[in-house]
């Protein structure tokens, strides 16, 4: 029977859950608070209202998914640094209620990250890393501070563009990291018959999102050819594969399924389990997304 793993990310100093209840929680991004929907916390919050109607901005959610506005409370820098570890990145607002960075995802970028150095302690040589959906470029500065050699791929300009920024702020410009505004599922099908072949592979594939072209990716009807995709453009002994899923109904066994079918004959193992934030008024875990991920061993 397979195991469900809740994967929280302790080492956080610049981001906190500080509390959540009633469809919304409330979070520290370096020195600002903020509340945004979260449906899933059902509960009550905890810390009094005083503490919730002190916070910096609160996200209004319109009727549209993911639509919405910034409501300010008070003034705050367009934008601001942040820090995880030795990375260094750029927060601000966006018009989608996310602020550039997913912290939930920091469990990722550590294994990740641990995995590479691990294999290069064993002397693999180059590691090479593909990072689609790369969005702001956290998980691809964790993989090429570790030693890789990454390919970010994400359809927004603006989000390429942002996380370059971000290699540069984390002191990592001159890095080996391949910068590319393209649709997921193209780009790897075009690496697939270029013979082009990767170590590790990250997914953090969108509900639904749009391509530069116009593209249409919808997860549930696009995510299993682009998981054949990837299959094409795995170096013959891979290190790792992470899959991520945020915003649908896909049970993490679902995600183990999908994932263990793409890794078939290769060996080594396949776990999932949730992203979770524990929050730091009662200890309350609030899940944020299903993941399942395969290592070598």
């Amino acid at each position: 029977m397979t195991e469900i793993q809740l994967l929280a990310s302790p080492r956080w100093e610049d981001y906190e859950l500080l509390d959540s209840g009633h469809g919304r929680k409330l979070e520290r991004f370096g020195p600002y608070t903020f509340v945004r929907p979260e449906v899933q916390a059902l509960w009550t919050p905890r810390l009094p209202a005083a503490t919730w109607d002190a916070a910096d901005a609160v996200f209004i959610p319109s009727g549209e998914e993911s639509g919405g506005h910034w409501q300010f409370r008070r003034k705050i820098a367009e934008s601001w640094t942040m820090r995880y570890g030795g990375l260094r990145f750029t927060a601000m607002t966006t018009p989608g209620r996310h602020l550039g960075v997913f912290p939930e995802c920091a469990a990722h970028w550590d294994w990740a990250a641990e995995t590479i150095v691990s294999a290069q302690q064993d002397a693999k040589g180059e590691i090479r890393v593909l990072n689609l959906f790369g969005y702001t470029g956290l998980a691809t500065l964790a993989c090429a501070a570790a030693g890789a050699k990454v390919t970010h791929v994400d359809a927004s300009k603006k989000s390429v563009a942002w996380a370059r920024q971000n290699a540069a702020l984390s002191g990592l410009a001159e890095r080996p990291i391949r910068w590319i505004v393209d649709d997921a599922l193209k780009f790897v099908q075009r690496e697939g018959r270029r013979g082009a072949r990767y170590d590790g592979i990250l997914l953090d594939p969108p509900k639904f999102g749009r391509g530069p072209k116009g593209e249409v990716w919808e997860v549930y009807r696009a995510l299993p050819e682009l998981l054949r995709a990837c299959r094409q453009v795995l170096s013959p002994r891979p290190l790792f594969v992470v899959l991520t899923v945020y915003a649908v109904k896909l049970p993490a066994v679902h995600a183990h399924a999908a994932l263990a079918e793409m890794m078939q004959g290769l060996g080594g193992r396949v776990e999932c389990g949730e992203l979770v934030t524990v929050e730091k008024s009662a200890g309350r875990l609030l899940s944020q997304a299903a993941y399942a991920r395969w290592a070598q061993s």
